[in-house]
């Protein structure tokens, strides 16, 4: 393992317990999107399917229920905490058609031609190798199945993302960042995620931008906690102010989202990206 991919498994090993913290929130807010991929993978009952880097257990567990108790689900995360908060909301809920493993997408430990369809659901642009992972996904698809990928679109279009990035880099100088480098905007632009679909092989590759809204019924004063927790950047990037910055950048934070907020909680405007390619029949 490079130490770059060490790195990143350590940042989300330390984000573990804040994704399990607010998962019944995490849910909600990306609900429509789990939906989107439900529709675009056309999952129906009796399926076996494959989600991988599935965090605290979506979009796994809404698939399970969409394929019955004749199909089956297999959730992967390369990260502990994460299967263990995925199992655990899965034996909350009673759903039994689920298994549950920790390994890397890069790797995946299952036969070719396995899966009827793999999912992965704000995944794969934080990948330290995403086009192996691509590839890993196609082949333990059956011919004829299809991987479907969701992906941020770009931050401008992000206001939940970007409303507190944008109010420290007011205020703290950082380094510019590595568009190319793991990270929620990696695959941003239309088109890049289908390019690494085509050059893993893939056939009838589909693109399309999902608008939705991220709604949860939370009070203003919540998102700059459940934002910072969620993001292991953010939080290191806390470490290092001093308390008289954090306290001017997050009431700058609470002024701009307030256009957000309203009776029933928060609702931003989103937008994502929606890739899905087939595995050649021949």
């Amino acid at each position: 393992m490079s130490t770059e991919s060490e790195e990143l498994l350590n940042a989300w090993r330390q984000s573990a317990e804040y994704w399990s913290k607010h998962r019944a929130t995490v849910r909600r807010m990306f609900a429509p999107v789990t939906s989107a991929i439900v529709e675009e993978a056309r999952i129906r009952r009796g399926q076996n399917i494959l989600d991988v880097a599935g965090g605290p257990g979506e979009p796994s567990l809404t698939i399970a229920e969409a394929v019955g108790p004749d199909g089956a689900v297999t959730y992967t995360d390369a990260v502990s905490g994460m299967v263990e908060t995925a199992r655990n909301e899965a034996g909350r809920q009673n759903i039994t058609n689920i298994s549950f493993l920790e390994c890397r997408a890069d790797g995946l430990p299952f036969s070719d031609d396995s899966f009827d369809v793999v999912t992965c659901r704000f995944g794969v642009m934080l990948f330290s190798d995403p086009p192996a992972s691509l590839r890993e996904m196609l082949r333990v698809t059956k011919p004829g199945g299809v991987v479907v990928l969701a992906v941020w679109h770009t931050s401008e279009m992000n206001p939940f993302l970007n409303a507190v990035t944008r109010a420290m880099a007011r205020h703290v100088e950082s380094p510019p960042s590595d568009p190319c480098a793991p990270g929620a905007f990696r695959f941003a632009e239309p088109g890049s995620l289908v390019a690494l679909f085509r050059e893993a092989g893939a056939e009838n590759v589909q693109e399309r931008i999902l608008s939705f809204k991220i709604e949860a019924p939370i009070a203003p004063s919540d998102f700059w906690p459940l934002r910072v927790e969620l993001s292991d950047t953010l939080r290191d990037k806390v470490q290092r102010m001093t308390p008289a910055q954090l306290a001017v950048i997050e009431s700058e934070v609470q002024e701009e989202i307030s256009q957000f907020f309203g009776e029933s909680g928060m609702s931003f405007p989103a937008s994502a990206i929606i890739v899905s390619g087939m595995k050649s029949t021949i």
